[in-house]
Parts: structure tokens; C-alpha cells; sequence
């Protein structure tokens, strides 16, 4: 998918950032696998950015081509900025806009909607990049 800057509002967002609703440490990932079998956990986020336990390439290609740096956080690994502008709301992705503001860009039903496709994540984020 290729973004048109034509109409597009990437001006408004210096950075995104995807925020898992899982761990980074050992301990979380493995809480989170173990969940994930038992069916007590899930990230929509997760299922989106990996296939097993590595990132997908289409997704690492995906976050490769677009306009505006993303990066994908754990829920302890989030800056404090970050935490309150995503606590309660995980899994999401959110962009810091030019004047330093966190904006939710998708939120965890748009994630859901993707069903663990980067083709739809790429659509999803540039419809809302594009307005």
C-alpha cells in the first residue's frame, strides 16, 4: 500500500507507536504463551506483528515502508508519556503529534478488525494517515 501525501496528514504525527497488551520480559512472554494456549490471553497487536515467536516479514517490510518511524512496546517497556496516554486501552497504536501530544491512531476494536493481517493493518493505518 503506498501512502498518497497529497491528502495525507503524516505531517501531523512525528512517531508511532505500538503498544502490546503483554509483558516484554521473560516472564510476560512466557505468561503470555502460556495464556495464549489456555485462551486467557490474547493481543490483537501480537497476532498482527508476529507468526509464532518472530516478527512476520510482511509486517517488518510494512513498518519499513512507511512515512513516519513506528516502533512496537511492550506494556513494561512503554515511557511514561506512552503509559498515560495508552493505559487501559491496549492493544493500540498511537502517534505523538508535532506539538508533543499522544493521539490514539487505532485502537484495539480497529486491531481486531485486522484479524492478525498486516494487509489490513496497512490499510487501517492509512486510512487514518490520509484522514
Amino acid at each position: 500500500m503506498e501512502f498518497n501525501s497529497e491528502n495525507a496528514e503524516l505531517g501531523r504525527y512525528t512517531e508511532l507507536v505500538g503498544v502490546y497488551h503483554a509483558d516484554g520480559s521473560l516472564v510476560g512472554e512466557l505468561r503470555y504463551v502460556w495464556g495464549k494456549i489456555r485462551g486467557t490471553a490474547h493481543c490483537a497487536l501480537c497476532d498482527i506483528t508476529h507468526g509464532g515467536i518472530r516478527e512476520k516479514a510482511s509486517f517488518r517490510a510494512c513498518r519499513e515502508g512507511l512515512p513516519i518511524p513506528l516502533r512496537n512496546v511492550h506494556l513494561d517497556e512503554r515511557d511514561p508519556d506512552v503509559q498515560a496516554a495508552t493505559e487501559g486501552h491496549t492493544p493500540c497504536v498511537v502517534g505523538r503529534t508535532v506539538d508533543g501530544e499522544w493521539e490514539m491512531v487505532l485502537d484495539r476494536q480497529a486491531l481486531e478488525q485486522c484479524g492478525a493481517s498486516v494487509v489490513a493493518f496497512e490499510q487501517q493505518l492509512t486510512q487514518r494517515l490520509q484522514g
